[in-house]
């Protein structure tokens, strides 16, 4: 029997309607196309979470949790005025209750390439550090791994979506005097071409097929 490990695992995510999620594959891509791969980024990512083993899995949600599948998922709103605070507050919420005192590693809904390992390995690198970020070429970061939750307040001041972003986000987090650990790139899905990356880094993705369907039916 495998034990968990003693850490909880948060995935921060928006319900996938057209319109509202990654516009910025439009165009090529219709918002419902867009949104259809959402779904599927989603749909990996949650099911990499759940085969992790963890002390416990959250997903702070924004929009109708009943247009996705939340099970095994403790589900908490997300709050706050901008990506920023809404990050922060996912911290602090998901260590409230069962989650006081574990480390906490938050990823989003966008990097369908995540695996098992890779999720335990960043819980694992807080173990003698104090945080451990993620960055992704693109100058975001896809994850963060912290052991205080504290620690995430310096999120809602740095500016999000920007192609320092990431950098920004180290230097924040360093500033607080804490023992910082990098985690392995990775690229998110922001743009069509990284929608193609990441569809290359995980070809057996539900991701990946829903891409194939949408490039082989129709003119991008």
């Amino acid at each position: 029997m495998t034990v968990p490990h003693a850490g909880q695992i948060v995935v921060i995510a928006k319900a996938p309607v057209p319109g509202r999620v990654k516009t910025r594959l439009s165009p090529p891509c219709s918002p419902e196309q867009a949104a259809r791969l959402a779904a599927a980024a989603l749909a990996d990512t949650l099911a990499a979470v759940r085969a992790a083993p963890v002390r416990r899995r959250v997903i702070a949600f924004d929009g109708d949790p009943l247009l996705a599948d939340l099970g095994g998922f403790d589900v908490l709103e997300q709050r706050g005025a901008g990506l920023g605070p809404r990050l922060a507050n996912a911290f602090v919420d998901a260590a409230t209750g069962p989650g006081a005192g574990l480390p906490t590693l938050l990823v989003g809904m966008d990097t369908p390439q995540l695996t098992v390992d890779l999720l335990i390995h960043a819980l694992d690198v807080v173990s003698s550090a104090d945080a451990a970020l993620g960055h992704a070429p693109d100058g975001g970061w896809w994850g963060l791994a912290l052991t205080d939750p504290a620690s995430a307040a310096v999120l809602a001041d740095v500016p999000m979506s920007e192609d320092d972003t990431g950098a920004l986000t180290e230097l924040a987090l360093r500033r607080q005097g804490i023992r910082l650990a990098l985690l392995p790139e990775l690229p998110d899905v922001d743009t069509f071409d990284d929608a193609l990356a990441v569809a290359r880094q995980a070809p057996d993705s539900r991701f990946a097929r829903e891409l194939a369907t949408i490039t082989n039916g129709a003119s991008l």
